[in-house]
């Protein structure tokens, strides 16, 4: 695997260091995922306006991470799980709850069961889930249109497991427990 090195805020262009000292004023540190992205002119900007874009959408915080924490775990993404873990906890979730998201199910929660499986489902199928799972979706309570929020939720989140994947940046949030501790 190529070595990938954490840019620091004087190795990223003058656009990016703007964002990092947003980040840091907004987080109190850049995180190295977004820092990564940080290696292209143009792909930390582009990548935090479009995670933005996802808070307008159809979904609830808690919503948002049940799919950042199953999609991530079909990706086996240790960066994205650790931090959705994190803002997991910061929304709500136990931790138990977590584990049966990343599981891509929710016995807590009827209508955010519906939403992992589909999550789960286009994630492994590449956008191919069965029709059951679709109608399942919408019979939960979901609006159609919100399929296409689910689904650049989905691509939001394979985007930043990609870029770890192929990077293998540091971790820099507590690591997520293995999904092996849920209790069946």
């Amino acid at each position: 695997m190529a070595s990938f090195t954490v840019p620091t805020r004087d190795q990223v262009s003058a656009q990016n260091q703007q964002l990092f000292d947003t980040l840091q004023k907004g987080l109190g540190f850049v995180p190295n995922l977004y820092a990564t992205f940080g290696l292209s002119d143009n792909g930390l900007g582009a990548y935090l306006a479009f995670q933005q874009s996802q808070t307008k959408g159809a979904f609830r915080a808690k919503e948002r991470e049940a799919i950042n924490l199953v999609v991530s775990q079909v990706n086996k993404c240790v960066y994205c799980l650790a931090a959705h873990t994190a803002l997991g906890k910061m929304n709500g979730f136990s931790d138990q709850q977590m584990l049966q998201l990343r599981a891509g199910y929710a016995d807590f929660d009827p209508k955010l069961d519906a939403l992992v499986k589909l999550a789960q489902a286009i994630t492994e199928t590449k956008g191919h889930p069965a029709t059951e799972l679709v109608d399942a979706y919408i019979a939960a309570g979901y609006a159609q249109s919100s399929v296409i929020d689910l689904i650049l939720m989905v691509g939001d989140k394979i985007m930043s497991n990609y870029l770890h994947s192929m990077t293998n940046i540091p971790v820099d949030f507590p690591a997520a427990p293995a999904l092996e501790s849920i209790e069946a």
